[in-house]
């Protein structure tokens, strides 16, 4: 063996390493993943549009409905995504990037995009602009904090520890769309932000609950499609929902406890 041919066997890969590396290209699931992290951008640039717009004009109250229910849409739609590409990862195999990929696309449609949903609903409602600030800057931390320990805690288990961040983004934007007073509206923000970060506990959608869940999140979209377009009993649908994913939101984790007491007594 020359000595050039022992230099390359020695740079040579140990096959077992090669094998067991993560694979770092994108798969299908990965794609799903940055479209989510697309909504979110889309939503936070169709508010930010609107917002300027509204200013601009010299108008007062509240953003255009069209302008709500196409932020509204693609962050349901980013929730949709995010539940798909978990379902694709699992039967199709995923990238050794996908678990980060998550995460990050996560903190864009489910933390920033949300709080600065309420940012612009919280100014532009005649609140003072350092109180909904620090509602907006609760929801990201909140977010932050509820992935970062999600992806700390095992796998496997049925139950979400906290409120999940893309039912907490839905849980803000059905407050934006209730237009409750400024203070009323801040205090549910923030009480949805300490629901991300607590100890409660919510089911994991698997099996045929997914199908369940994408459903909501699809009659949501008609629903806030049929809202901003005016159709008649549009408004009442639409708060009628509003109250009841709040009520969901609320109510399930102590449905939940409910159920293990009783299944222990």
């Amino acid at each position: 063996m020359t000595p050039a041919e022992h230099t390359l066997e020695a740079e040579a890969p140990i096959p077992s390493e090669a094998d067991d590396a993560p694979r770092l290209r994108l798969g299908v699931a990965d794609y799903l993943t940055l479209g989510n992290a697309l909504c979110g951008f889309l939503a936070v640039w169709a508010l930010a549009m609107a917002q300027a717009g509204h200013m601009a004009a010299g108008a007062e109250g509240s953003l255009p409905r069209t302008a709500v229910a196409t932020a509204g849409a693609l962050l349901l739609f980013a929730s949709a995504l995010d539940v798909l590409d978990g379902r694709i990862a699992r039967r199709f195999g995923g990238s050794g990037m996908g678990a980060e990929l998550d995460n990050l696309a996560d903190v864009i449609s489910f933390g920033f995009a949300p709080a600065f949903f309420v940012v612009t609903w919280g100014v532009l409602s005649g609140g003072m602009n350092v109180l909904p600030v620090l509602a907006g800057s609760a929801v990201l931390a909140a977010a932050i904090v509820r992935l970062a320990r999600f992806s700390c805690q095992a796998p496997g288990t049925d139950y979400f520890t906290g409120l999940p961040s893309p039912f907490g983004a839905m849980a803000i934007v059905t407050v934006v769309l209730l237009d409750p007073p400024v203070y009323g509206g801040l205090a549910a923000v923030l009480l949805i932000s300490w629901l991300m970060v607590s100890r409660m506990e919510y089911p994991k959608p698997r099996g045929k609950r997914i199908y369940a869940v994408l459903g909501t999140i699809g009659a949501a979209v008609a629903l806030l499609a049929a809202w901003a377009l005016g159709v008649p009993a549009g408004d009442v649908l639409i708060y009628l929902m509003s109250a009841l994913v709040l009520l969901f939101i609320v109510t399930i984790p102590f449905y939940v406890l409910a159920v293990r007491r009783a299944n222990a007594g």
